[in-house]
C-alpha cells in the first residue's frame, strides 16, 4: 500500500471512530458524555493529516483505552451491543491503519 493511502485510510477512520463514540447517544447514553469520550480524540488529528510518524506512533497508544471501552460494552451491556460492535471495529480499523502506515512509512538504512 502507499504511503498516501494509508495516510487517507487513517483519518477517514479516525473520523468514522468519532462519529461512533457520538452514536453512543442511541445506545442510552447522555450527549455531553459523548461528546467528551470524542474531544481527547482531536488531540493527533493534525499530526495524522500531515503524516508525522511520532503522531501515529503515540496514537496507537492513545487508541487502546476506546478498545478496551468497546470491548467492555460489547461484552456486558446488551443495549449497546451493536453499537459498541460497531466502535470496536473502527477503532480496531483505525489502530491497525495506523501501525501500517508506520511500516509503509519505516525508513531503510543500509
Amino acid at each position: 500500500m502507499r504511503l498516501e493511502a494509508a495516510r487517507s485510510l487513517t483519518v477517514w477512520l479516525w473520523a468514522a471512530v468519532v462519529l461512533s463514540l457520538l452514536a453512543w447517544v442511541t445506545a442510552g447514553y447522555p450527549w455531553p458524555i459523548c461528546i467528551l469520550a470524542a474531544l481527547p480524540l482531536l488531540a493527533p488529528l493534525s499530526g495524522l493529516k500531515r503524516g508525522r510518524r511520532h503522531t501515529y506512533a503515540w496514537a496507537t497508544l492513545f487508541a487502546i483505552p476506546y478498545l478496551a471501552f468497546a470491548m467492555t460494552e460489547l461484552l456486558v451491556n446488551p443495549a449497546a451491543r451493536w453499537v459498541a460492535a460497531m466502535s470496536l471495529l473502527l477503532v480496531f480499523g483505525w489502530f491497525c491503519t495506523m501501525i501500517l502506515f508506520l511500516r509503509v512509512s519505516r525508513v531503510h538504512r543500509e
